[in-house]
């Protein structure tokens, strides 16, 4: 008898976790379906340094001695501001939170590996796809992922080159997996920055987006349905011209073509929103973009259903000299004990169950 008891909660423990992320959606015409809700999230982690020195990069800030006195509590405190944010991210959607995050400003795999044991997350079992990268500053991008929906079979670095040879920048990402059996490809971006004024240090960023071009229309090439999502922090809004005119990525949805990229948040930028915010601003540089395939898939596929800007009470200063925006780690040389200057931003791709 116990062993029949056994049993039978084990299986009801498998059907809970294998249909845990499936939700009831409503059509336009009042009918209902089941559909599978997969969030896949972008969230820049603002200066997640460990507290060892590593002579191969500038972290003298981040270190028990530097400007920041980042010692050790800091930095778990760190830790477990980025997990929490992280398990709320999407969990109003689907109950398992984001089953995709891409990440930048990470110092190296360690904090990685040190984010998702974090209790808040650690159910997750998040797994981990990271370089090492080139950057002045010792950051890099890399990506979380949920192994119960996400399966990765390939990744790759790429190295931007520009005019400049001692310019030093992030590596971009490039992870393709199967989400729900179906291939996807991510590209995760932290584009260069805008020191030295936003039309100084234009090029670089332009530069950077013909690089991720380059990926996507290369996976093009060789799968011309391919599905391609292109996150990052992109230092420019979706009007500028390293997004609109060089990667292309579209604001209209109705002239996404095959081969085309959409920007999801391009219309949510319009109405005045965004992910940080900068001399009383917001800006829009976290950025989510789709490929034709999965901004306008079909019947039976993975397809868009919405994006959003992650904008959570607790992730906002709530007064002060800069309520209303992002509750940062540091601000003006004081600790805040924050979250990071950046807002998580999100896609949902949804897809109908058997």
């Amino acid at each position: 008898m116990r062993l029949n008891n056994f049993l039978t909660a084990i299986f009801l423990l498998f059907i809970f976790l294998g249909s845990s992320c499936i939700q009831k959606k409503t059509t336009q015409d009042g009918t209902g379906f089941d559909v599978t809700v997969n969030a896949i999230a972008f969230y820049n982690l603002e200066n997640l340094f460990d507290t060892i020195d590593n002579e191969n990069v500038n972290d003298a800030e981040f270190l028990p001695n530097g400007a920041n006195k980042w010692g050790t509590m800091k930095y778990n405190s760190k830790l477990q501001r980025m997990a929490y944010a992280i398990s709320q991210i999407a969990i109003d959607q689907t109950p398992v939170g984001a089953a995709i995050l891409g990440v930048s400003e990470i110092e190296n795999r360690l904090v990685l590996e040190d984010l998702v044991k974090q209790p808040e997350i650690k159910n997750r079992s998040y797994q981990i796809v990271h370089y090492d990268g080139p950057d002045r500053r010792g950051v890099d991008v890399g990506l979380l992922y949920n192994p119960r929906y996400f399966t990765v079979t390939n990744s790759k670095s790429y190295r931007l080159y520009t005019d400049d040879p001692e310019f030093l920048t992030r590596d971009q990402l490039m992870v393709s997996g199967y989400l729900q059996d179906e291939k996807i490809h991510i590209i995760v971006n932290h584009w260069p920055s805008r020191y030295g004024g936003e039309m100084r240090s234009r090029p670089k960023r332009n530069a950077a987006a013909a690089l991720t071009r380059s990926i996507v229309d290369s996976l093009h090439k060789t799968e011309p349905k391919a599905r391609i999502i292109v996150m990052g922090d992109l230092n420019d809004d979706p009007t500028n011209e390293s997004c609109a005119t060089i990667l292309g990525a579209k604001k209209e949805l109705s002239e996404v073509n095959p081969g085309d990229l959409y920007n999801v948040l391009w219309k949510t930028f319009d109405t005045g929103i965004g992910s940080l915010s900068y001399n009383n601003q917001w800006n829009l540089f976290d950025q989510i973009i789709l490929s034709h395939q999965l901004s306008k898939g079909g019947k039976g596929n993975l397809r868009l259903w919405k994006s959003e800007v992650f904008y959570r009470n607790f992730l906002i200063q709530q007064e002060g000299r800069y309520k209303g925006t992002p509750l940062r780690t540091h601000a003006g040389g004081v600790w805040l004990n924050g979250y990071s200057d950046h807002l998580p931003t999100i896609v949902y791709l949804i897809k109908e169950t058997k």
